[in-house]
């Protein structure tokens, strides 16, 4: 015998935001919900009756509340963010996804803290590093990130970006790494340039390919309002109302980083992220972001964040792994001026 399915019905009030905003022209919104879920949806005003199976309507309730969360803080609602949360929420009914976004299990000043939306949940400050970036993006622009390997510098940076050219803040966005020879030689890599120098930039489209649907990213390539690009492709470049990343900056030279910083025009802003322990250009006093943080250290606008590895966002063996390098080179430096 089928176990029997409790019913409910709950009143979802609307406030904070025009309730023609969350049920779209003509309902769609909530007509979209209503058909996924398999509830009923009846909208009077700003309230929403929500009947069904318990469960479900518990569902329900928690995506209509991200939806007005999105709308209040994006000032709209569009049909993608829509299908976003409600797919998510679908993933999470059947038990696929991992990451839960009702309010429920977040508190409020968790969804304050959220960056950008995506199709597997949404991007926050996770540590206390992080937080200082994201408030130094909003009151500088221009930020300087160091910190090691793990800490989420590129992916946070990325981001930051693309929810500013997702509320219109920027009109593009351009990510740059340089490309340095870290102990292999492109010449003798496979393939012609593009393909040499894709690897480098392989990390930058692997989270724009997290944050942004597969086909809206296509055609934003396409049509140049996101570019990823190696550093010196900026030379003699103007940027106006652009979202720029230096990403690896540790291994761009002096004059690479004076190039980039230059490159930003009216209404633009810049993240330059960078590892100083890991340069690999020929002598690291050649790096540019090492000796601009003595050039640029006074000048309003500009903001340095310092990253360490309680940042660390990665798997708990890399916290590991740079503790034991930072010890190894204690030893050794002790050993050297005992000497």
């Amino acid at each position: 015998m089928a176990s029997e399915v409790n019913h409910d019905e709950k009143v979802f009030l609307v406030d904070k935001i025009d309730p023609i905003l969350l049920y779209g022209i003509g309902d769609t919104n909530l007509k979209l919900i209503e058909k996924t879920f398999n509830v009923q949806i009846i909208a009077r005003g700003n309230q929403i009756k929500i009947q069904g199976p318990a469960l479900l309507v518990k569902k329900v309730e928690d995506i209509l509340s991200e939806l007005v969360f999105i709308a209040n803080k994006n000032g709209t609602l569009e049909s993608r963010d829509v299908e976003m949360v409600v797919n998510i929420g679908k993933a999470n009914s059947n038990g696929v996804s991992e990451l839960k976004i009702t309010t429920e299990t977040h508190t409020h000043q968790d969804l304050q803290e959220v960056i950008l939306f995506t199709q597997r949940g949404f991007i926050k400050p996770r540590t206390s590093g992080q937080k200082k970036i994201v408030d130094a993006t909003r009151d500088n622009d221009i930020v300087v990130v160091i910190g090691p390997a793990g800490t989420g510098k590129t992916y946070l940076a990325v981001a930051l970006s693309v929810n500013s050219l997702k509320n219109k803040e920027v009109d593009r966005i351009v990510l740059a790494r340089p490309a340095v020879e870290a102990g292999e030689s492109l010449g003798f890599l496979p393939g012609d340039y593009k393909e040499k120098i894709d690897p480098y930039l392989r990390p930058l489209y692997d989270a724009l390919e997290e944050m942004l649907p597969k086909d809206l990213l296509k055609k934003y390539m396409e049509q140049r309002i996101i570019e990823v690009i190696p550093l010196a492709y900026m030379r003699g470049r103007t940027l106006n109302n652009a979202f720029v990343i230096l990403d690896e900056a540790q291994n761009a030279t002096s004059m690479q980083m004076k190039m980039c910083l230059t490159r930003l025009g009216v209404n633009s802003r810049a993240i330059i992220n960078g590892d100083i322990t890991q340069v690999d250009l020929p002598s690291s006093g050649h790096s540019g972001l090492i000796e601009i943080q003595n050039v640029l250290a006074d000048i309003q606008g500009i903001q340095f964040v310092y990253l360490d590895r309680s940042d660390v966002v990665r798997h708990r063996l890399v916290r590991d792994i740079i503790n034991a390098y930072d010890n190894r080179n204690h030893i050794n430096s002790e050993n050297k001026n005992g000497k």
